[in-house]
């Protein structure tokens, strides 16, 4: 004989697809971490030590064929411009593609983001809005979801980026800060929403944010169909592995 939660599924099914768009928003942002040479490390971090970020920021951040402004030093020397490929020309490469980038992260951040769902008439861009399913700091969320269920329900799954490569010894970072939203997707399934068969996955790399990286509905990951998100302000660093 079939259980009560077998009959449901029936008469969801018989029901027919239902939709629910999934929205992340917040703040988050972009950053990439290379290789450095010890001559590069050794004349960017008194600078920074001392004046802050903003040469560095200036540097990363120009494209090739801008000459950039900077506030406390004249020029980068040759052995300090890590961008620049010395197997192709010395072509400097952007920062969000280096030759010596080993790590790459974008994403909101865990602590700093909501979540919503609307349960929405079609899988179709634009389609017609039928109801607010959930609209929820996501912190609050898995606090909120691990307490109801005596902690035997984890809606987020952190993880830590892998160590540096091995040989690496000094590090570069430009962090590109953004607001806006990084994730939106469609979960098709029968049924109404359950709040206990969303995962969300973090990584926490090494500038210490918790990024969010996937969102899984019932076991099934959500595609991302990309969000629309605005700049805030570079940030930059180098050190010591």
């Amino acid at each position: 004989m079939a259980t009560s939660e077998e009959k449901q599924e029936t008469v969801d099914a018989l029901k027919g697809e239902r939709y629910y768009r999934v929205l992340i928003q917040g703040y988050g942002g972009e950053a990439a971490y290379m290789s450095i040479s010890k001559e590069a490390h050794d004349f960017w971090k008194p600078i920074i030590d001392e004046h802050g970020d903003n040469d560095l920021v200036a540097y990363m951040a120009a494209d090739d064929d801008e000459e950039p402004e900077y506030d406390e030093i004249d020029g980068v020397p040759e052995e300090a411009q890590f961008l620049h490929d010395k197997d192709d020309d010395n072509y400097k490469r952007p920062w969000y593609e280096s030759h010596t980038e080993f790590e790459h992260s974008y994403g909101g951040e865990y602590s700093s983001c909501r979540i919503s769902v609307d349960e929405v008439g079609s899988d179709e861009y634009g389609a017609e809005h039928i109801a607010e399913i959930l609209d929820e700091n996501i912190s609050e969320l898995n606090e909120r979801i691990s307490e109801e269920s005596d902690y035997e329900v984890e809606l987020v799954e952190m993880t830590t980026c892998e160590e540096e490569p091995e040989g690496t010894e000094y590090i570069a970072q430009l962090y590109s800060s953004e607001k806006g939203c990084f994730f939106e997707g469609i979960i098709t399934t029968y049924g109404d929403f359950d709040t206990n068969k969303l995962k969300i996955y973090t990584t926490e790399y090494m500038n210490g944010e918790d990024t969010i990286t996937s969102v899984e509905y019932d076991g099934v990951d959500i595609d991302n169909g990309g969000g629309d998100t605005n700049g805030k302000g570079y940030y930059a660093s180098v050190w010591k592995a």
